[in-house]
């Protein structure tokens, strides 16, 4: 395994990252330990959840499984505040008021005494920037959290957040999580030259398109019932799957299939290999996913692939929605 830097911390961390949404929902709490004890003996030392997934279930499942391998020590955990997680009116958000109250709660869910990284999952654009990162210092310097980090923020956020750290003294967002794949690249634009201009991580969440690249969906009037894509009553998840993402499939399986790998694999590999890059999140559902994710490990992505690539999706450019699905037009409601 050949660990990355994280950022400018000083931390080294495995070039994939085990997202754990699927942990104590769709996936049972013995398979859920079961794919993190085989993630971490195979050397990923990275785990990622949040507060919202499974309305906490996946917190549980997490520290149960760290505290049954006793490999909480080894491992860089990393979890995330914002989303509503009671009705209550300061139930969700990025105040002083929720962010510590909810960090209180993921460390009892974890059975830790600390969060390695812990992130905002969205802006709050109606609370000052400032109140936030004030909450996150006091945790800071209070031991309960090592770092901090961003997710779905616009540059302009994450850059506007930077300045206010340096101008009250106050630790800074080290990390950013933004949707990244063949499918969408228009974090290349603004959002991975500013990481590597700061110094910030950069860890891409959907790098398979949220199972759109994998190669398993057909170019079908309806996909198989029970797949991501299967239900047309989801519109935000059927806007990341359309014509334009099976035109990459078909795209890169030749590639796939030249190299011995699958598509999943090569897709994966890709989004590794991307300057500014430094782990994506995989979030398997079952142990074979798991097992298909780190196979992408030992796939090399050349020159001539990305250009092959380019050749699909210009730099900068998309054909699934992802920002607007998930972050753009929805800034009011969070």
């Amino acid at each position: 395994m050949n660990y990355v830097p994280f950022g400018r911390t000083g931390v080294n961390v495995s070039p994939l990252v085990l997202g754990c949404m699927m942990f104590g929902g769709r996936t049972s709490p013995e398979d859920s330990c079961t794919i993190i004890d085989r993630a971490i003996d195979a050397g990923l030392n990275f785990l990622d959840t949040a507060n919202v997934y499974a309305a906490g279930k996946s917190e549980v499942v997490v520290g149960e499984a760290l505290k049954r391998n006793g490999k909480r020590d080894s491992v860089f955990l990393a979890t995330k505040v914002n989303g509503r997680m009671s009705d209550d009116p300061n139930g969700l958000g990025n105040s002083r008021l929720h962010i510590i109250e909810q960090c209180e709660a993921s460390l009892r869910r974890l059975q830790t005494d600390r969060i390695d990284l812990y992130q905002f999952h969205r802006p709050s654009r109606h609370i000052a920037i400032d109140e936030s990162l004030r909450a996150m210092d006091d945790l800071i310097r209070a031991g309960k959290v090592r770092y901090t980090g961003t997710s779905n923020f616009g540059s302009w956020q994450a850059v506007e957040s930077l300045w206010a750290a340096r101008e009250l003294g106050l630790n800074r967002f080290v990390s950013d999580q933004s949707p990244y794949n063949m499918a969408d690249r228009r974090i290349e634009r603004e959002m991975i030259p500013m990481c590597q201009t700061f110094g910030l991580a950069v860890i891409p969440w959907s790098p398979l398109a949220g199972g759109g690249l994998t190669g398993k969906y057909a170019r079908a009037e309806r996909q198989a019932p029970g797949t991501r894509f299967g239900d047309e009553a989801r519109p935000n998840m059927m806007r990341r799957f359309n014509e334009g993402v099976l035109d990459v499939v078909d795209g890169i399986r030749p590639l796939a299939k030249s190299k011995g790998c699958t598509v999943s694999q090569l897709a994966l590999a890709w989004v590794m290999s991307r300057p500014g890059v430094t782990a994506p999140l995989v979030g398997p559902r079952t142990l074979e996913q798991l097992e298909d994710n780190l196979g992408a490990l030992d796939v090399e992505v050349t020159a001539e692939d990305a250009a092959a690539v380019d050749g699909l999706v210009a730099p900068g450019e998309h054909v699934a929605d992802f920002f607007e699905a998930s972050f753009a037009p929805n800034l009011h409601r969070w």
